[in-house]
């Protein structure tokens, strides 16, 4: 009987984080952040599994809302300016911030979701008791 290795080549790949702000291989904390340039006024619009959405008053043009947007983190997140960089995306709405402050993804998510709207809590609270009524729901039919 012959046996057969399996082939995969493939170089593993770390996980990916759990949610919108990790910690790099450097120890450095990053959060992932959908920019809507050009809005009425700077705010954390919502937060998801993906990415935070940040609206920012100054339009997308010569790097001018990657400014406001470290500008504004660094006013939310109570930290220097210096310590807030852009990492990637500098001309996608697709970014990734670093921290370069020392913190927690636990302390920078807590002053995220302060920032966030009301309905933006009371969506995430709605799906939070949804769910657990589906699964109440679930066990009850077994």
């Amino acid at each position: 009987m012959t046996k057969v290795k399996s082939q995969n080549k493939q170089p593993e790949r770390p996980l990916p984080p759990s949610g919108p702000v990790a910690v790099d291989s450097k120890g450095c904390v990053t959060i992932a952040i959908h920019a809507k340039p050009g809005s009425k006024q700077n705010a954390v619009t919502d937060l998801t599994a993906e990415a935070i959405n940040v609206a920012i008053a100054a339009p997308p043009s010569e790097g001018e809302a990657n400014a406001e947007l470290c500008q504004y983190l660094s006013k939310v997140l109570e930290l220097r300016k210096s310590d807030v960089v852009l990492d990637k995306g500098g001309k996608s709405r697709e970014k990734v911030v670093k921290l370069l402050a020392s913190t927690t993804p636990e302390e920078i998510l807590e002053k995220l979701k302060k920032e966030a709207p009301q309905k933006v809590k009371a969506r995430n609270k709605n799906i939070l008791l949804r769910n657990i009524f589906i699964a109440n729901d679930e066990k009850a039919v077994k």
